[in-house]
């Protein structure tokens, strides 16, 4: 459809869709998308629209307004904002972008994870894959093709997801995190040996104190209490899939004892192994 909004330029396009009642409980999903040329003068302010809004700025710039704040968004830069909420962008100049209009049962969640009290116009690096995927969504449209909820899903979620990475790059935290991660990693793949915090602290060149502290802020777990989980975690797929012993799965995961590990998983679960396998194995 070509826009005849006042200040907008012929030969501007949008599209609206209605998702289906599947796609409304599963996936995130268009509501509108388009690619505007906007001529200088323009401007929107909206209450409300109930939407999350991705804006790529091809050309030019303007101005946005969201959250009490008034940001410039400039050429190649990408505004993500809350709809829900009152907003606005205007132009002196007059810009071009792709954009569109979304929502879902875990968009607020990515929003929320991708703004984290930072801005809400990023920049990327390389932002090849976000045009791609967001010019995907709109050709799906303009081409008037068969729509494919789940694929029209999977863009937007490789859109959300290059934004976010993007900004956990960029967060003061990312150095942390990225030692997190490597302490999780090294604990998957020594989950059968001792791991104690003095051990764990070490491998990541860190005071215990320090780790303990760092990988609770970053996985909401203490040293022990992730160790442990995984454990369980890896007893209980053993149960359910090999005819291991007891006590061999005891010792596969890293426990040093039978009776710890049972202690630990009936804690954990409400039933011993023994009932745990039973039960899972049950007609």
């Amino acid at each position: 459809m070509l826009s005849t909004e006042a200040l907008v330029a012929p030969g501007s396009d949008y599209y609206i869709y209605t998702p289906s009642a599947q796609a409304q409980g599963l996936f995130l999903y268009p509501l509108i998308v388009g690619h505007f040329q906007y001529l200088p003068g323009y401007c929107l302010r909206r209450t409300s629209l109930d939407s999350f809004l991705i804006m790529h700025v091809i050309r030019g710039g303007c101005q946005v307004e969201w959250g009490g704040r008034r940001l410039p968004a400039r050429e190649g830069q990408i505004v993500v904002l809350d709809c829900y909420a009152p907003h606005a962008y205007h132009t002196a100049d007059g810009w071009e972008a792709e954009w569109l209009h979304f929502d879902g049962p875990c968009a607020r969640g990515y929003f929320d994870a991708i703004l984290a009290g930072g801005s809400p116009v990023i920049s990327l690096k390389n932002s090849y894959r976000f045009e791609k995927n967001l010019h995907k969504v709109c050709a799906q449209f303009r081409d008037a093709a068969p729509v494919r909820e789940a694929v029209l899903n999977n863009c937007i979620v490789n859109l959300l997801t290059e934004l976010l990475v993007s900004r956990e790059a960029a967060s003061p935290g990312a150095q942390s995190a990225g030692i997190i991660e490597d302490s999780v990693a090294y604990i998957n793949d020594h989950l059968a040996q001792e791991l104690s915090l003095e051990d764990l602290a070490a491998q990541a060149a860190l005071s215990p104190f320090y780790f303990s502290r760092l990988f609770k802020k970053e996985t909401g777990f203490s040293p022990h209490q992730y160790v442990l989980a995984t454990r369980i975690s890896n007893a209980k797929f053993l149960l359910q899939s090999t005819g291991d012993s007891v006590k061999t799965i005891c010792f596969t995961v890293g426990f040093t004892s039978e009776s710890s590990f049972c202690t630990a998983f009936k804690k954990e679960t409400g039933l011993t192994p023994s009932e745990y396998r039973a039960r899972a194995l049950a007609p």
